[in-house]
């Protein structure tokens, strides 16, 4: 005899509606996904050039231009410098910088990079990075 018991149909809605709300958050992450990854491909924008006195020291930042020390390796084509010496800043993976001296605390734009790189010399020079 074939008949369906009350049991086996509330576990089979039960399955089917499981089964509906797992794809429904893999459709979900998909779309999150997807959204993620497409951002345009150039990038996010490059910052504006600064120039200013910030707590008693001049910082300036740019586009570089290839001279600078490290010749804009690794530093998304964006010069810093703090009194005249180059501050190394590097551009993240996720848009955000960092710079030698706040190498583990990124920041939004080369600008608070170097603001952070000031409070955190205290007052004491920038000593240029040298690469062997």
């Amino acid at each position: 005899m074939s008949s369906i018991t009350r049991r086996k149909a509330l576990g089979v809605a039960a399955g089917a509606a499981a089964g509906a709300a797992a794809g429904l958050a893999l459709a979900g992450q998909a779309t999150a996904a997807t959204a993620r990854t497409a951002a345009p491909a150039a990038g996010p924008a490059a910052p504006g050039s600064f120039d200013e006195v910030y707590q008693g020291r001049r910082i300036k930042g740019g586009p570089a231009h290839g001279g600078g020390h490290h010749g804009g390796h690794h530093t998304g084509g964006y010069s810093v410098t703090i009194d005249g010496e180059e501050l190394h800043v590097m551009r993240n993976a996720d848009g955000t910088w960092i710079s030698v001296i706040t190498h583990y605390e990124p920041v939004a734009t080369p600008r608070a990079a170097a603001r952070a790189a000031v409070r955190e010399l205290q007052g004491a020079p920038l000593v240029p990075l040298t690469l062997s």
